[in-house]
């Protein structure tokens, strides 16, 4: 991932003694993301997020953010991603990225007046309210009967872990990945928002033509929140298994859209809060 970690010197202390050492950093920046699109008096152009980022991935994180967030539908709604502004001086890095839609795609004004704001801790602020992806018509995923070996899922935080190039670098970045029942995963992207990176992953099935990704399980390196659930929902994917703790509201929307929700999954153990009909033991 270019850009993505910085090296730095450090004091390093052991048993009392100081040294100077080199490091790497994860590196973090804001992107922002606007938007164009047809409105009755011509093209408009929006600023509709400002997330802090790891540098890498931006065109899927904008397309996985547009997406989760229901603004776009389907792929063929994106006429062009493109960085625009100028570079930041220290990093090279372009921190504005600007998606065109295509001119017949509608936009709901109402809906870009919601300022989003994210953060690496809080996800997208202000997304409280199962309601909200009632009112965009997302509907539960009790048709969807895709079956995992627990087997399979009890490898999966070993095959992401051997993914995360920068992590081994820095020791300081979330990871998320998109996986078959097999257990073959289909894309891993790093970030320092575990939202962002969750986001890049849509957005690089979305670009591939891969959603609603109704025979995929997504797995996230921390824990799982409403927006991972949310973001898992939105994009059609029956299971989402953290290798930390779900929130109490979590639970709520996988038990309420039908969805399977695994966490804690460590070693040769995870627990089911959700759906636990899409997993077979057969120990």
């Amino acid at each position: 991932m270019a850009g993505s970690s910085h090296a730095v010197n450090i004091s390093k202390v052991s048993n009392g003694v100081q040294e100077v050492h080199g490091d790497s950093v994860a590196v973090e920046e804001p992107l922002e993301i606007r938007l164009a699109f047809s409105t009755p008096e011509g093209r408009a152009t929006h600023s509709i997020s400002i997330t802090m980022r790891t540098p890498g991935n931006d065109r899927e994180l904008a397309a996985g953010f547009l997406f989760s967030e229901s603004i776009i539908r389907q792929a063929g709604d994106i006429a062009c991603i493109e960085a625009c502004g100028p570079a930041a001086p220290d990093s090279g890095n372009h921190n504005i990225v600007r998606v065109e839609l295509d001119p017949d795609v509608s936009v709901d004004l109402g809906r870009l007046q919601r300022h989003f704001y994210t953060t690496s801790s809080c996800g997208v602020c202000g997304k409280t309210s199962l309601d909200a992806l009632r009112v965009v018509g997302i509907e539960p995923l009790t048709d969807n009967h895709l079956n995992f070996q627990g087997d399979t899922l009890i490898e999966l935080p070993g095959k992401l872990r051997a993914l995360q190039a920068t992590f081994d670098k820095t020791g300081g970045l979330h990871a998320a990945a998109a996986f078959h029942t097999t257990g073959k995963i289909v894309v891993t992207m790093e970030d320092v928002g575990r939202h962002n990176a969750v986001d890049k992953v849509i957005g690089a099935l979305l670009l591939e033509n891969r959603l609603p990704g109704r025979d995929l399980g997504l797995i996230v390196s921390g824990r799982a929140s409403f927006e991972l659930m949310q973001k898992a929902l939105v994009a059609g994917m029956p299971l989402l298994a953290a290798v930390s703790a779900p929130s109490s509201l979590a639970v709520q929307l996988a038990s309420e859209f039908d969805m399977t929700l695994v966490g804690f999954l460590r070693g040769d153990t995870f627990n089911i809060y959700s759906g636990g009909q899409r997993i077979t033991n057969d120990n």
